[in-house]
């Protein structure tokens, strides 16, 4: 579900955040038009509407913890994560984090990859977002679902800044519920 066919009246806040994107043509292969949120992050005023929009959202939810997905769900998770007053949880690439970890293989749309998180950082019940930057085929936050599911957690909802609708990422969530902020630029 995107932002303004959920009845955000704000549509000012979505533009700012909008074009607030920068867009990579050809990046990291050819073909993709990478949505690069780094230009989001230089511009302090785009970046706190995008974590209060995901604030608003979340904040009557008992979410009890924010999942972040390496690299770019870490960026808006902790700041959404203490607002909420939730703990945050990095989901990490392979071989990051010390200590015992339990891991999730996926497919990309331009390869193949995997999440980790620690053993103990969710207890069985506790209520999960699962916050990223970008959904395009879904394969990232449907290990990231996968991998906190198997430990008991109840994913609540996935949340990304940005979705790409043609690439119908949304199949591959177990019918769990997505929330993004806007579509990409071209």
């Amino acid at each position: 579900m995107y932002a303004t066919k959920n009845g955000l009246q704000e549509e000012q806040r979505l533009k700012i955040i909008t074009d607030s994107i920068r867009v990579i043509p050809h990046f990291p292969k050819p073909g993709i038009m990478f949505q690069d949120i780094t230009t989001l992050l230089l511009d302090h005023k785009a970046f706190k509407l995008t974590v209060d929009v995901f604030v608003d959202r979340y904040r009557n939810m008992n979410i009890s913890a924010v999942a972040g997905v390496e690299a770019r769900g870490f960026m808006f998770g902790p700041p959404i994560a203490l607002a909420i007053g939730a703990k945050f949880i990095p989901l990490r690439k392979p071989r990051k984090l010390p200590g015992e970890v339990i891991s999730e293989a996926y497919v990309l749309e331009y390869g193949a990859d995997c999440l980790e998180m620690h053993v103990g950082a969710v207890h069985p019940g506790e209520r999960v977002l699962v916050i990223d930057d970008i959904v395009a085929t879904g394969g990232t936050l449907s290990a990231a679902i996968r991998l906190l599911e198997r430990v008991g957690a109840e994913v609540v909802e996935c949340a990304c800044v940005v979705g790409i609708p043609e690439l119908k990422g949304t199949g591959k969530l177990n019918g769990k519920p997505l929330y993004v902020l806007v579509e990409p630029r071209q």
